[in-house]
């Protein structure tokens, strides 16, 4: 049976970041969708100060639209958890399976801000003093990317806007109502709030949840093994 994927990348990154993941899905039959939120990857001429996380929401909730998807198997990465929660508010009939990798965990009026690292809030606070519009990205070692990954991720990494991180989000409910749902864990990763979503979604039976060895960037240190993840979910 053929799946229809829809993969949200986290902070930073593109859809770029899926490529070895959708390679594996698709050459098995099955429909990915990768696309990039506004700003960033191949979308960051279109940078400016007010693109926020509502703009990313109904980036992923007019893909859904355009392109008729139903029975959608809902993907996102890092911050890409903060996107998928907004996206079940609006979407929530299309969405059969719910995956937050590595991701975070947002309650209502929650935001980036408040729910990420130390270090990354240290670097959001110093772009808003300094009155940029975005933040730089993180090295992917910081991410334990493996070594040989490491330069491709960083030529490839551009500045979050800020807004994405500030806004807080509004929720209803929705995710909870997705019949599946899975949470998957960066294990070689220290991170404190991931740790946290994940000792969450263990207490509730609605959910599944797996670790897996290396860093934060699955798509890229283990793509085989999350082609797998998916398909479980499915």
């Amino acid at each position: 049976m053929a799946h229809t994927f829809l993969l949200v990348h986290g902070a930073w990154h593109g859809g770029w970041c899926w490529r070895r993941v959708s390679e594996i899905l698709e050459r098995q039959g099955h429909r990915v969708f990768t696309p990039t939120l506004t700003g960033l990857g191949e979308r960051n001429h279109l940078l400016r100060a007010d693109i926020d996380l509502t703009t990313h929401i109904t980036d992923i909730v007019n893909v859904m639209k355009w392109e008729e998807l139903t029975d959608v198997v809902l993907c996102g990465h890092s911050y890409g958890g903060m996107v998928v929660s907004g996206v079940a508010e609006r979407m929530q009939p299309a969405i059969a399976s719910l995956v937050l990798l590595d991701a975070i965990l947002p309650e209502d009026a929650d935001s980036m801000e408040m729910l990420t690292s130390e270090a990354v809030r240290a670097t959001l606070k110093a772009a808003i003093e300094r009155g940029d519009i975005a933040v730089p990205p993180r090295p992917a070692a910081a991410f334990l990317v493996n070594k040989k990954d490491q330069a491709w991720i960083d030529a490839k990494c551009v500045p979050q806007p800020i807004g994405t991180m500030t806004q807080k989000l509004r929720l209803g409910g929705a995710r909870e109502r997705i019949a599946k749902k899975t949470y998957v864990r960066a294990a070689t990763y220290p991170n404190p709030g991931f740790d946290k979503a994940l000792a969450r979604v263990r207490a509730d039976p609605s959910w599944r949840c797996c670790e897996v060895p290396c860093g934060h960037d699955v798509m890229v240190d283990m793509p085989e093994r999350l082609a797998e993840i998916l398909l479980d979910a499915a």
